[in-house]
């Protein structure tokens, strides 16, 4: 990856995350920063922005910050890949993969709030625009 430093306001604009939310998940534990400039600013690459990816996705699914700290421990430690034994890397791989099938339970829950908006709101457009009487 690119090892370019980025100030957490280029940072926030690429993830369209809040600088507070950005300092939260720092505070939390989720991501630290790679670097401090000379001035004492947060200083990004481009796998800290990958992180933070990950955990702006995961929130609109309803994981919690506990969820999302232990997915990114178990994919951190799958991608080093240093000293895991087969039973290691495949009880992680488990981890991830139950965090996948939370995930599509979550995304198709989502669909079906979203059929049903979608429809409420072409109800109401019904109301705004009736259908002329014979």
């Amino acid at each position: 990856m690119d090892d370019r430093h980025m100030q957490i306001g280029e940072v926030a604009t690429r993830t369209e995350l809040s600088l507070r939310t950005i300092r939260h998940y720092e505070e939390t534990g989720l991501v630290t920063p790679s670097a401090r400039s000379q001035g004492g600013f947060r200083l990004y690459t481009e796998t800290d922005v990958a992180r933070l990816m990950v955990i702006r996705r995961m929130k609109p699914l309803g994981f919690t910050l506990d969820q999302m700290r232990d997915l990114l421990d178990a994919t951190d430690r799958l991608d080093a890949g240093d000293g895991l034994d087969g039973d290691e890397r495949k009880v992680l791989l488990e981890r991830v993969r139950a965090y996948e099938q939370a995930a599509t339970e979550q995304v198709g829950k989502l669909r079906v709030q979203l059929a049903r908006a979608e429809d409420f709101a072409a109800t109401l457009r019904g109301r705004l625009h009736p259908i002329p009487a014979p």
